[in-house]
């Protein structure tokens, strides 16, 4: 169907509805479908970034988005043609929640585009739905609270029932709700400044010489958000090596694991790279650094920014972390996959792609890495376990599973290495979008105690 369209999929609008459409079709990652279109010449920069909003904005709040527009739609709106439902939450998202495009250009957009595709009779019917809707604005229908909270929640929010439900069960409504709201916000760029090629200070410096607005972050040393930028890796200082993107409970995780110069480092999963490199620039390029991925095309993701950041003490092994064979280090880092729901605001198709059964199965695939990494690692030494989820089965049960089977293993208390307000009574770092405005995630330190 795409390609036999393809020549109306032009501009933002038409190739946001394109991207939806396959989303939609295929177990397509959004980013990496949208990274192919704004690698084409055919858009300017004003033209990508409003197809990064409208292409995120509807991922995000596309059930809210659905929820309305069938108010609105006396033919069956889950029946129509996939076109014609993203063109309207396209025009949708823009009238809901983009301030600056006027609602008429909105719904023209919208009808144009459906009635080159589908003709008169599908256009007018966008038409006559999305400018009953403006119509409407001020009073727009939504779900019962009281009668079904969870549900409420789930559409208002634009977020699976299942997993509404399993964090109103654990949090309560009302927290979850602040979580839901900040897994919404557009997300905020974070960056940390090369030890080995600047400071903190002299970056700030550099940023607002070119405009850039940023803050300090209040967690960890060398962070700095830089709000929304978009054009962040076209930046001079970023070819420089000056600085790497990475979200602060990332760069947590390797303040936890504490590497030392002269110290030997196994990153089991180290694609793409953003561990592997803090790691390498807290050791002063002293010592040696292990990174292990199981593709070698992600690999040279890592070996790319180690050559850019001038981090230059790490040996790749492309290789499954199961089966890696090297000499004990003094400390693993086992960066696990993982469901992801902590980094929902900046992969908002994660919600979507991800069912209550992968976090179980997930399990069972981090076990089994924790216990790789167990004969990997000196007595004495360190394995710091991480994910980027804040799902229980996949953190602190995962951990105690593993207890269970080592106790030679013991947990050392995360505020040792880090601000207390990030760890929990067990001593484990964790992190969340509502509580600490970065990403949701789990960390532990393990000491090989005999």
């Amino acid at each position: 169907m795409i390609m036999e369209f393809e020549e109306f999929y032009k501009g933002p609008r038409g190739i946001a509805v394109k991207i939806l459409n396959r989303i939609e079709r295929t177990d397509s990652y959004l980013d990496k479908l949208l990274d192919v279109e704004l690698k084409s010449d055919e858009l300017n920069d004003l033209d990508k970034r409003f197809l990064t909003e409208l292409t995120h904005g509807v991922v995000r709040w596309k059930t809210r988005l659905d929820f309305v527009i069938e108010q609105f739609c006396k033919n069956k709106f889950a029946m129509q043609d996939p076109n014609i439902r993203n063109a309207m939450r396209v025009a949708l998202y823009q009238i809901l929640f983009l301030s600056k495009i006027p609602h008429a250009a909105a719904v023209n957009e919208a009808v144009e585009f459906v009635k080159k595709i589908r003709g008169q009779k599908a256009a007018n019917l966008v038409n006559a739905v999305l400018r009953n809707i403006i119509r409407n604005l001020n009073k727009l229908p939504t779900p019962d609270h009281e009668t079904d909270p969870v549900q409420y929640l789930s559409i208002m929010y634009s977020h699976p029932s299942w997993m509404v439900k399993r964090w109103v069960e654990r949090y309560g409504l009302y927290e979850t709700e602040q979580l839901l709201s900040a897994n919404n916000e557009r997300p905020t760029i974070v960056v940390r400044a090369n030890s080995l090629k600047t400071t903190a200070d002299e970056l700030v410096k550099l940023f607002e010489e070119r405009g850039i607005r940023n803050t300090r972050s209040k967690y960890v040393e060398n962070f700095i958000k830089v709000g929304h930028l978009s054009k962040i890796y076209n930046l001079d200082l970023f070819e420089m090596g000056y600085f790497s993107v990475q979200d602060e409970s990332s760069g947590l995780v390797v303040k936890l694991l504490d590497p030392k110069p002269g110290e030997i480092v196994i990153d089991l999963c180290s694609a793409p790279g953003g561990k592997t490199t803090f790691i390498g620039e807290l050791m002063k390029n002293q010592g040696k650094i292990i990174a292990v991925d199981k593709y070698e095309h992600r690999l040279n993701l890592v070996k790319q920014s180690c050559e850019r950041l001038g981090v230059e003490n790490v040996e790749f092994i492309p290789k499954d972390a199961l089966e890696v064979d090297v000499e004990p280090a003094d400390k693993v880092l086992v960066d696990a996959p993982c469901s992801g729901l902590g980094v929902i605001q900046k992969k908002p198709d994660i919600k979507w792609q991800r069912e209550l059964s992968d976090i179980r199965n997930l399990a069972k695939t981090q076990i089994e890495l924790l216990e790789k990494a167990s004969k990997l690692v000196k007595n004495g030494g360190v394995i710091v376990y991480s994910t980027c989820t804040i799902e229980p089965e996949e953190n602190i049960e995962v951990v105690k599973e593993f207890l269970s089977r080592h106790p030679e293993f013991k947990i050392e208390d995360a505020r040792n290495y880090l601000p207390s307000d990030i760890v929990n009574e067990e001593g484990c770092m964790e992190t969340y979008p509502h509580k600490h405005d970065m990403d949701g995630g789990f960390a532990v330190r393990l000491i090989k105690v005999g």
